[in-house]
C-alpha cells in the first residue's frame, strides 16, 4: 500500500534552532535539516521586510504563518486584540503585520488577543474583553481580505502556559504541536501519541502545515529524528515534495 500523503511541517523559528545566531542563520538551519516551510512569531526586529524576505528566498523556505506584533512585552503584552482602550494600538501593529506579510508572501497572520490586567479576574473583565476582541476582528476581516490574507486565532491554555491570556477556547485551524507536559520534542516521553495523530489527520486529508513550535530538549537537530523518519515513512527525502 503506497504512504498516505504527508503532512507539511513547518520549523517555528521563534522555538527551534537557537542555537545559531540570528533570524538568517535559523533559516538556513532549518533548510538544512529538511524544513521547507516556517513560521516567524515576531519578525520586526529582525529586519526590514525585504531582508527577512531576502533571507527566506535564499534559504528556499516558504512562510506560512506570523503573528501580530505583541505590543509592550516588557509591560507583559501579548497581543492587543482583545485588550479595551489600546483599538488604535491594534491597528497599527495590524498594518505593520501585514506590511511583513504581503513583503514576506506569507498567507496567514495570526492575530493575538493579549492578556487580562494583572489586577483583574478574569470573569469581571471577559464581557468587556471579548466585545473589543470582536470589534478589532471585524476590523482586520475586512484588511485581511482586501489583501487576500487569511487571520487565525490560537488558544492558548491558561492551565499550564499562560494563565492570563484571554483566549482559551480550542477552535479549528492552523495546527501547532508540542508533547505534553514538557513542550519538547513530539517523540519525547509525554501524553501525546503524535505517530497516532499524524495518521489520523492524514485521513482526515489535513492540508494545512502543522507547525513545529516546541522547546528542544538539546541541539535542535539532534532533536528531528521524529521529523526525519516520518519524512522518510512517505518517501521523501529532507522533507521535499
Amino acid at each position: 500500500m503506497a504512504p498516505s500523503a504527508a503532512l507539511r511541517l513547518a520549523a517555528n523559528l521563534s522555538w527551534l534552532f537557537q542555537e545559531e545566531a540570528g533570524l538568517a542563520a535559523r533559516m538556513e538551519a532549518a533548510a538544512r535539516a529538511g524544513f521547507r516551510a516556517a513560521e516567524l512569531a515576531f519578525p520586526y526586529a529582525e529586519g526590514a521586510p525585504e531582508e527577512v524576505s531576502a533571507a527566506a528566498q535564499r534559504a528556499g523556505l516558504e512562510l506560512v504563518l506570523l503573528n501580530t506584533p505583541p505590543g509592550n512585552r516588557d509591560n507583559g503584552d501579548m497581543g492587543l486584540g482583545a485588550v479595551p482602550g489600546r483599538q488604535p494600538e491594534f491597528r497599527e501593529a495590524l498594518d505593520l503585520a501585514v506590511q511583513y506579510a504581503k513583503e514576506l508572501k506569507c498567507p496567514r497572520i495570526h492575530i493575538m488577543a493579549g492578556r487580562i490586567p494583572v489586577d483583574a479576574e478574569r470573569e469581571a473583565v471577559s464581557a468587556e474583553m471579548e466585545a473589543t476582541f470582536i470589534e478589532n476582528l471585524r476590523y482586520a476581516a475586512d484588511i485581511l481580505a482586501q489583501e487576500n490574507l487569511t487571520g487565525l486565532l490560537e488558544p492558548i491554555n491558561s492551565r499550564i502556559t499562560d494563565s492570563k491570556y484571554f483566549l482559551t477556547t480550542p477552535q479549528q485551524g492552523h495546527i501547532q504541536i508540542a508533547q505534553v507536559p514538557g513542550r519538547h520534542e513530539p517523540d519525547s516521553p509525554g501524553e501525546l501519541n503524535y505517530p497516532y495523530l499524524f495518521q489520523l489527520l492524514e485521513s482526515m486529508d489535513y492540508s494545512g502545515y502543522i507547525g513545529c513550535e516546541y522547546k528542544p530538549k538539546g541541539d535542535t537537530l539532534k532533536g528531528l529524528g521524529w521529523a526525519h523518519s516520518y519524512w522518510e515513512s512517505h518517501g521523501l527525502l529532507h522533507g521535499g515534495s
